[in-house]
């Protein structure tokens, strides 16, 4: 054999490896419905822990503000309760100065200096009667408060208890269903290595706008299996052709028939 031909045939060779393997578009069907089965069953998955979530993050957010709720009560009661030590050191200041002043009575020259202490003594006791209101005013906030820090603490004791099942729940689904749902994105990075790109990206913009994810159907009753909207005859021969991808002129779902739905079983 000359050289020639033996470059000619190695170049023929070369090609034949690095000419890419041509996927027919009844595969490529089969694979967009495999990705859309699994794809749903993975949605299940999510949904069934979906609430638990939001509700774990609900009591938390709950019990944060429990607990914030709790510690500026805390802190009012601190502040009222200083607020009464103060008042009683001041009733006995005034107390003092009532004695102090009374004793100087007892020894005034004239009716203008009695008159003078007899209204400081007044006054002290009008100063008395106002901390022992403010007292009274402390005490019962005080009461109300205690009370308002019962219930938030008994109520802070439930929602932890709760947050502790929801957590365990959630954890338990988590455990059972991580595996199937990391096995089942597994299998649907396979199904899409079988279609090109655009066609997955438009899978996945179908599926992103469409109700309960789903952008692959089947026709069901000569209708679309998304929308329910009659597929006239010809569209409904074409899509069993399996020659082109074809969508329903009313949702833009991707179309497929039993047939197909079959081969992917």
């Amino acid at each position: 054999m000359s050289k020639e031909n033996q470059a000619d045939k190695l170049k023929m060779s070369n090609a034949a490896i690095e000419e890419p393997v041509e996927i027919s578009v009844e595969r490529k069907l089969v694979s967009l419905y495999a990705l859309q089965q699994i794809h749903s069953q993975i949605d299940r998955i999510r949904i069934i822990r979906g609430e638990l979530p939001l509700e774990v993050q609900d009591l938390e957010d709950e019990i944060a503000g429990l607990e914030t709720r709790i510690e500026k009560y805390e802190n009012e009661t601190i502040a009222l309760n200083q607020n009464v030590s103060e008042k009683k050191l001041s009733m006995k200041d005034s107390a003092s100065l009532i004695k102090r002043y009374e004793e100087q009575q007892m020894n005034v020259r004239n009716n203008r200096e009695y008159d003078s202490l007899s209204k400081e003594i007044e006054f002290q006791n009008l100063e008395i009667q106002l901390s022992e209101k403010r007292i009274r005013e402390y005490t019962v906030k005080v009461e109300e408060l205690q009370k308002e820090i019962l219930v938030a603490k008994e109520r802070l004791t439930e929602r932890l208890g709760d947050l502790e099942v929801k957590k365990s729940e959630l954890q338990s689904i988590i455990e059972e269903t991580e595996k199937e749902e990391e096995d089942l994105i597994e299998k649907s990075y396979k199904h899409e290595h079988q279609v090109e790109d655009r066609l997955v990206v438009a899978y996945k913009r179908i599926r992103l706008n469409a109700r309960n994810g789903l952008a692959v159907v089947q026709i069901e009753r000569d209708a679309c299996g998304g929308c329910f909207n009659k597929i006239p005859p010809q569209h409904q021969l074409d899509i069993r052709m399996h020659k082109k991808v074809i969508v329903c002129e009313y949702c833009g779902r991707i179309l497929v028939d039993q047939e197909i739905a079959e081969k992917y079983s």
